[in-house]
């Protein structure tokens, strides 16, 4: 029996066993500790591997990833098979579980483990179903999936859906329809067809529009909203839907015809976008389209209206746009010109395309002149002005140019240089005239005046006397209106220039009121002079020119006062911005001048009256000049007067604190006698016999001894064979001008070793430049014609150099180039060349600056001053430092100051 229950057992477990391997469902046991215990086919199939000999579930299922459904990582521990075993959980039924098997696939498999217990009831093994759903899954999933993204899509607040029946009616109406519309589904749903909410007129104009479009008439309405689409053909269109609370928006919208499985429409679907920012900004961009255009229309204008020929071109020179003017200017029109080369429609191309390297290189270019060519041949002469230009990320495009017709503009250039010219050439003779008139005037004059003076110093009767003093009157008021008429002549031609010199006003008055106290005593009046306290004394300015405006106002003022006073006050200018500007007023008691009489009185040839011409004589020049000088001085001038109560007239001009000035001590008349006149030998170059009998009887009671030349040869001639301690030089003389001799008796002083004679230049012409061009020749001083013994007397008693030299020269070194100072300027003479040595250096360093208009400046400054100081070489190299500085030559500027510095080393002064 025993062996057949072993047999029967054994047939039971084989026939268990093939039951267990046949199970479709996927098992698997193991016992309380872990141990598999049992694994079937289906089991190994699922995991892609049988369990080894005593693997535990742990060990086995452990090689495998878990995850739940939610998709989260299930650790081993955690897995159903483990939960049974160690009692977690009772059991567990259809847990699905993922699983990633080692060669990465997946597999999703519904999990069964129930427990196995023993009669104690305690867990003693735990059995294991499960089977393979991912075919199942995967379509479950991908519809889930689906439906979720219809779901989205169709609830989308995004867009609107709408779904209708076949004739139009809405069945479906989801949020984004809801959220745009401002309806609920319920309040459109089978109510309602799309056309409804749509504006009725587009709606009419579609149905015309399909209906020429498709050739068949459509009736307006959802009909027409949905023809194209129940044809099976794409509609997509803009339309205007109106919102529950009447408001509008634009919307496109795009129609599908809904059909059955057999093809036949049961509805059409309606899927709407909210158009209104589309429109916005394509309105915008309609509005930056036109402004575009429109600034692209303003520019274009601009272009074409532009007086000149303007365009554009590449970097390398090639047109890429033109206005008309360059087609008229070329005779090509705009699309013959575009691409083709700038050069080529000039007549010097090189010179045009090195117009374009030009502008690249520095940017710009202005006024380079070119001529261009005509396709005719015409040639037109231009000014091109041209610049770079770029985009917006500071590329290089090209050039910009415009070339401009200068034609007639170099006509109307030629035209008034010939102007010029002619106006130069006018004015040249304008002055050739008033010197020529100036010559003979005052040389007649200078006879007419000196044998009036010579006259009246002889014994003459009662009556002659009287005569005499009448002539001499005569005379000096002639001279007077000459003299106005020259000076306005200048003023006018601006060829009257301001000397700027120091000099003492207190001086300067004590002169006027010299030369106008025997008028104003001779007429019984009390004349005044006051200076304010505070006014400064010692000034820079032109005294000459302040002296003359003082003597014009004082003689005017004397000259229309019959009884009282006339009176020169001096105070600060409390109107000036200028600190040291000062005010002069000139007042008498006399007629006095009608209110609307003021303004002409400083017109020319004008008194405020005219009977007073008759009365008081006069040109009524004084007060014209007076006004040119003092605004030619930066000044200003005016008039007040009562009828015959007197006038006030007033002038301020700004004036310079002279603080180089050195007051000499005054000493005392008749504190000890003057000393004698030195014996001099004097040459005279004079062509003028009458001029030079009355200089010869100016001289006649001094111990001066004269020699006549007749003209400027004879004057060198006998410089040069004789010795004269002073020369006195007619400027106009036959044969040889009186400069021309200057120049030729300084020549020859340096060629023989001699120190420079005095030289008095006598000139009946005064005109601008005539002191600088006597100066400038080598003159020591400039007398005008026509001269006063005693003026004449005491330039030569300045000038003469008629004293032995001291003892001190023979201590100089031999090269010491001796030199007799002016007493006039001996407290002046040792700034003036510290000066002249600081002079040097500014021009040095000038030059190594390249600033030739210093080197200019100043050697024309040493060259108006170095012959009034007596140092006429200064005069000249100043001449020669001012010519190479126009000329810009440095070296000859270098070698001037080289002669400069080594003159100023070895000059030295003396005295008498």
């Amino acid at each position: 029996m025993p062996g057949v229950t072993t047999n029967v057992l054994q047939e039971n477990e084989e026939r268990y066993r093939t039951l267990f391997d046949l199970c479709p469902t996927a098992v698997y046991s193991c016992d309380a500790s872990g141990v598999i215990q049992q694994f079937n086919r289906q089991a190994a199939e699922l995991w892609g591997r049988e369990p080894a000999t005593g693997d535990t579930d742990g060990l086995f299922c452990g090689s495998f990833k878990s995850f739940r459904s939610d998709g989260s990582f299930m650790p081993h521990e955690q897995c159903p098979m483990a939960d049974v075993v160690s009692g977690k959980t009772p059991e567990v039924r259809d847990a699905e579980v993922l699983i990633e098997r080692p060669d990465g696939s997946r597999v999703t498999v519904v999990v069964n483990v129930r427990p196995v217990k023993n009669k104690l009831g305690e867990v003693t093994a735990a059995i294991n179903c499960f089977y393979d759903i991912t075919a199942r899954k995967q379509p479950e999933e991908a519809l889930l999936k689906a439906g979720a993204l219809q779901s989205a899509i169709f609830n989308s607040a995004n867009f609107s859906s709408i779904a209708t029946d076949a004739k139009g009616v809405i069945q479906i109406f989801n949020v984004g329809a809801e959220r745009m519309l401002g309806y609920t589904a319920a309040e459109v749903m089978n109510k309602i067809t799309p056309a409804d909410i749509s504006d009725p007129q587009e709606v009419v104009a579609r149905a015309k529009a399909l209906s020429v479009e498709l050739g068949t008439p459509i009736t307006p309405g959802f009909e027409a909203l949905v023809f194209k689409a129940a044809r099976g053909i794409e509609d997509i269109y803009e339309l205007t839907y109106i919102r529950k609370d009447g408001s509008r928006f634009p919307a496109v919208v795009s129609v599908t015809a809904l059909r059955d499985a057999q093809a036949t429409i049961i509805g059409y679907l309606l899927i709407g976008t909210d158009n209104t920012a589309r429109k916005q900004v394509e309105a915008e961009q309609q509005k930056l389209d036109q402004r575009l255009r429109d600034q692209q229309f303003y520019t274009r204008s601009l272009i074409e209206s532009n007086i000149d020929a303007l365009m554009t071109t590449d970097p390398s020179g090639i047109i890429t746009d033109v206005n008309k003017q360059m087609e008229a200017l070329t005779g090509c029109t705009r699309d013959e010109l575009i691409g083709a080369p700038f050069k080529g429609y000039f007549t010097d191309p090189e010179r045009a395309e090195a117009a374009i390297r030009l502008v690249l290189s520095e940017k710009k270019v202005t006024d380079y002149e070119l001529t261009a060519c005509a396709r005719d041949g015409a040639k037109t002469v231009v000014s091109y002005n041209a610049t770079t230009f770029y985009d917006r990320d500071r590329t290089l495009q090209g050039v910009f140019a415009a070339a401009r017709d200068v034609t007639e503009s170099k006509r109307v250039e030629m035209e008034l240089k010939q102007a010029m010219a002619v106006a130069e050439s006018a004015s040249r003779t304008k002055s050739d005239f008033l010197a020529s008139m100036s010559h003979e005037i005052r040389t007649p004059m200078s006879a007419i005046m000196g044998i009036a003076d010579l006259l009246a110093k002889t014994t003459l009767s009662p009556e002659q006397d009287k005569y005499v003093q009448i002539f001499r009157r005569a005379g000096d008021n002639l001279l007077n209106l000459i003299n106005n008429i020259l000076d306005l002549s200048k003023v006018e031609a601006s060829q009257l220039e301001l000397e700027h010199t120091g000099f003492s006003l207190s001086e300067l008055l004590e002169k006027v009121t010299e030369m106008v106290s025997l008028r104003a005593h001779e007429k019984g009046l009390t004349l005044v002079c006051e200076i304010a306290p505070h006014v400064p004394i010692d000034l820079v300015g032109d005294p000459t020119r302040l002296r003359q405006v003082l003597l014009n106002l004082l003689g005017n003022a004397i000259k229309f006062t019959a009884s009282g006073k006339v009176a020169l006050r001096i105070t600060l200018d409390a109107d000036s911005s200028v600190p040291t500007a000062l005010h002069f007023e000139v007042s008498d008691t006399g007629i006095g001048i009608p209110g609307e009489k003021l303004d002409q009185v400083f017109e020319r040839f004008t008194q405020a009256d005219s009977s007073t011409t008759r009365r008081f004589g006069g040109s009524g020049l004084g007060l014209t000049i007076s006004k040119r000088l003092v605004e030619l001085m930066g000044g200003r001038i005016w008039a007040e007067s009562d009828v015959g109560e007197g006038s006030v007239f007033s002038f301020a001009v700004p004036l310079e604190i002279w603080t180089g000035a050195r007051r000499q001590a005054t000493v005392p008349v008749g504190t000890g006698p003057e000393p004698p006149l030195p014996a001099l030998r004097i040459l005279l170059a004079e062509d003028s016999p009458d001029n030079c009998t009355i200089t010869v009887a100016y001289l006649e009671d001094t111990p001066y001894r004269v020699d006549i030349a007749e003209t400027g040869a004879i004057a060198c001639e006998k410089f040069t064979s004789g010795h004269y301690d002073l020369v006195l030089m007619d400027r106009q003389m036959p044969v040889m001008d009186g400069l021309t001799a200057t120049r030729t008796i300084r020549a020859w002083e340096r060629a023989n070793g001699q120190l420079p004679t005095p030289i008095i230049a006598l000139t009946a012409s005064a005109l601008k430049g005539d002191r600088e061009m006597c100066l400038a020749a080598g003159c020591t001083a400039y007398l005008s014609k026509p001269i006063k013994q005693e003026v004449l007397l005491q330039a030569i008693k300045e000038h003469c150099i008629a004293a032995p030299p001291s003892s001190g020269e023979e201590s100089l070194p031999k090269d010491t180039i001796l030199v007799r100072m002016n007493p006039k300027f001996a407290d002046l003479i040792p700034a003036y060349l510290q000066n002249c040595r600081q002079n040097v250096i500014a021009m040095a360093d000038a030059l190594d600056r390249v600033d030739f208009e210093t080197v200019t400046f100043l050697g024309h400054q040493m060259k108006g001053s170095g012959g009034a100081f007596g140092f006429q070489a200064i005069t000249d190299i100043g001449a020669a430092l001012q010519e190479a500085g126009e000329s810009g030559d440095t070296a000859a500027s270098r070698k001037s100051m080289g002669d400069l510095s080594s003159y100023l080393d070895r000059v030295a002064t003396i005295s008498d």
